[in-house]
């Protein structure tokens, strides 16, 4: 019998800026996928830009309790410690080492044509746009690179950010690197298939817009959100993502819970109005999340565990990003 070779685990840096509460279009978005692609065996690095809230913003406002909220709802929906490394930004120097020969690969021109960066600086909360801002496409190739991440998990909006990774790799290996040998692998996307929820607004889904409803809500809570949220004036519930974009957002997020279709929930709805649909999405929901509260709520009387999977994750990273870094000085000629 002859032995077949095992495909290596493909290695995933994805993550979060701490800037608030996570929420369900977070969690059917990103955290779902983060959960499965652990099951599937990736080997997976998790990152809690704290760092990066500064990028748009002027003060890191609730910074340590909201990392703490951020490793909650990692652990509550799944993520394990044992198999995925989960660690801050801020806990990894070496990583942020990587930015000045990073920098040096890149123009000015380059970074204001990026078109991410041009919609992030429109939304931007600071006074003035800080070099933080125009230069966050090289922080995030650090993030990537600094553990050699073969896989990136994106959504449309974040391509440009990736190619930008992808060509400082490229750049770095042609200049530092030996033939056949690259330092650094181009990082491929993995593009998010995450379904539109907008929020109970029917704008879109944001922490700081107070629309969204959080993975650590209460039923309450999230039945109150839910009796607000904005829908239409006709009675009949139909899935109509173009012409009742509120309607069949809530009709999405129903189906999600109950694995199911949003049509098929929609006829089961029928003329019964949005109070009805109110109250099926409402019913879903609380009964999707309630195991995940139920664990976010017994994790988060243990602070000194949470406080110990932020240390093993930060000691790993530290571990990896040591070791890129004296390979990124081996290659300058600085070592």
């Amino acid at each position: 019998m002859t032995a077949t070779a095992t495909r290596p685990c493909p290695r995933v840096l994805t993550g979060d800026r701490p800037t608030g509460p996570l929420h369900l279009g977070h969690y059917f978005g990103t955290l779902q996928n983060r959960v499965r692609l652990q099951r599937e065996g990736a080997d997976l690095f998790v990152v809690i830009a704290d760092y990066q809230v500064l990028t748009d913003r002027d003060v890191a406002d609730r910074l340590a309790l909201y990392v703490q909220e951020l490793v909650l709802d990692y652990l509550a929906v799944g993520l394990d410690p044992e198999h995925t490394v989960i660690f801050t930004h801020s806990a990894v120097p070496a990583l942020h080492q990587l930015l000045l020969p990073f920098l040096g690969l890149v123009s000015v021109a380059e970074l204001q044509r990026n078109p991410t960066v041009k919609d992030e600086i429109a939304h931007s909360r600071q006074v003035a746009v800080s070099g933080l801002m125009l230069t966050y496409p090289v922080h995030q190739a650090a993030d990537i690179l600094f553990c050699k991440a073969q896989l990136v998990p994106v959504g449309q909006d974040q391509l440009p950010h990736l190619e930008a990774t992808r060509t400082i790799a490229r750049r770095f290996n042609a200049r530092f690197g030996k033939p056949g040998s690259p330092v650094f692998p181009e990082p491929q996307a993995l593009l998010s298939q995450a379904p539109l929820l907008l929020g109970t607004d029917g704008g879109k889904m944001s922490k700081s817009r107070g629309n969204a409803i959080a993975l650590g809500a209460s039923e309450d809570e999230t039945a109150r959100l839910l009796r607000g949220a904005v829908t239409d004036a006709d009675r009949r519930i139909a899935y109509d993502p173009v012409g009742r974009p509120e309607v069949s957002s809530l009709l999405t997020l129903a189906a999600l819970c109950l694995g199911s279709d949003p049509q098929a929930v929609a006829e089961g709805i029928g003329d019964a109005g949005a109070s009805r649909l109110k109250a099926v999405v409402t019913e879903a929901v609380n009964e999707y999340l309630r195991p995940v509260r139920a664990r976010r709520a017994e994790l988060a009387e243990d602070r000194g565990y949470l406080r110990d999977v932020l240390a093993r994750g930060n000691a790993r990273a530290n571990e990896v990003a040591q070791a890129t870094l004296a390979e990124v000085l081996e290659a300058m000629g600085m070592h």
